[in-house]
């Protein structure tokens, strides 16, 4: 595997070649499809759901985008990951950069080496937002919403591309009083063989 220092440059040329929109204009439309969500669904553990679902069918998509336009860029994705730690560097490093413009960072290794955390120091998504505090009228239901919860089905559908089956979820959260933002992804089957020795069970 490239050096984290190599997988932050592959990021940064496959950002150039991604055409580009409005950041506030994209922090907007999202924040307009949760407020829709929580409209239509009323409660926030189901509107975290619609949102995962939504990320997992864009994730699905994206993969093969990313995929081949680092191809193109003679950065073949086979020969860099070869473990799940690979794998990681590859989504916070290059994944992340490529569609966000944000470089994330990885760490928090299971011992087992199956499980790691994603942090992200910003939110594009969450840029203009403030979640109402416990006193204000829903604001304690509404503290169980998981605004940036896409990222999470995001992860699942582009991984779940590369025969890796995980499971993610929002640990900590900037827009709940946290310091950063933290995705926790675990891996929980390699569906098909060919995913590299290091993943398969033993």
């Amino acid at each position: 595997m490239a050096s984290k220092s190599q997988a932050a440059q592959s990021g940064q040329a496959l950002w150039t070649k991604m055409p580009k929109a409005n950041a506030e204009l994209f922090a907007l439309t999202y924040g307009s499809l949760v407020t829709e969500l929580v409209r239509d669904y009323e409660d926030p553990i189901e509107v975290n759901a619609q949102l995962e679902r939504i990320g997992h069918s864009i994730g699905v998509r994206c993969v093969d985008e990313f995929l081949s336009k680092a191809d193109v860029a003679g950065m073949g994705m086979a020969t860099q990951c070869q473990n799940l730690r690979d794998t990681a560097e590859v989504v916070a490093k290059m994944g992340f950069k490529m569609f966000l413009g944000i470089q994330a960072e990885v760490g928090g290794f299971s011992q087992d080496q199956r499980s790691f955390s994603i942090y992200l120091q910003e939110n594009p998504l969450s840029t203009f937002v403030e979640l109402p505090g416990d006193e204000q009228s829903g604001g304690d239901d509404l503290r169980r919403l998981k605004y940036s919860n896409i990222y999470c089905g995001v992860i699942r559908g582009a991984l779940e591309q590369v025969n890796l089956k995980v499971e993610c979820n929002i640990v900590r959260d900037t827009l709940k009083g946290d310091e950063l933002n933290e995705i926790r992804v675990e891996l929980k089957e390699v569906l098909a063989d060919g995913a590299g020795d290091d993943y398969k069970e033993e």
